[in-house]
């Protein structure tokens, strides 16, 4: 009973952390996503996950981040420098986290909301496998990800000139 207590303190909070963060729902979903706390399903923990960013000039870096955190904390935490990314710092007011996934990866993901769809649709370079990191939580099965940051990001915090 002790392990049921202590699995719900942790959910609650993940569950404030996240909300913290304006990522409640994608963060949530993934607290609840086929976990049930009280069965005898696999419990929440706090090992790492490895994610493989590929940056704007090709190159692959590789990072680890704990599960609940989204991809956008994880850019954040490591002090990546992905030129303009994150400007919103993930209220979904902008679409500067935009990430392309590879399809095995995509297919592990969350369902997108309408507010994400609708930034999505500012982002340049759209795929059929673009997200927003600030809306995706790692997860265990996430481990070992690759995913791509996009040539170019639609900030609206540039003139037209490309100057700040």
């Amino acid at each position: 009973m002790a392990l049921v207590t202590a699995v719900r303190r942790l959910a609650q909070v993940s569950l404030r952390e996240c909300s913290r963060r304006r990522t409640a729902v994608s963060c949530g979903a993934w607290l609840t996503a086929g976990r049930s706390l009280t069965s005898g399903t696999q419990p929440l923990r706090s090992d790492k996950v490895t994610v493989n960013f590929i940056n704007r000039d090709g190159e692959k870096i590789t990072v680890k981040g704990s599960p609940g955190d989204s991809l956008l904390d994880v850019v954040v935490n490591e002090d990546l420098d992905f030129d303009g990314f994150g400007a919103c710092e993930g209220t979904l007011a902008c679409s500067t986290c935009h990430l392309i996934f590879e399809e095995e990866t995509f297919k592990k993901l969350g369902p997108v909301t309408d507010e994400e769809m609708d930034m999505l649709d500012l982002a340049y370079g759209l795929t059929e496998t673009s997200r927003l990191g600030c809306q995706i939580c790692l997860t265990k099965s996430l481990d070992g990800m690759v995913v791509r940051v996009p040539e170019s990001v639609a900030d609206i915090r540039q003139t037209k000139d490309g100057s700040s």
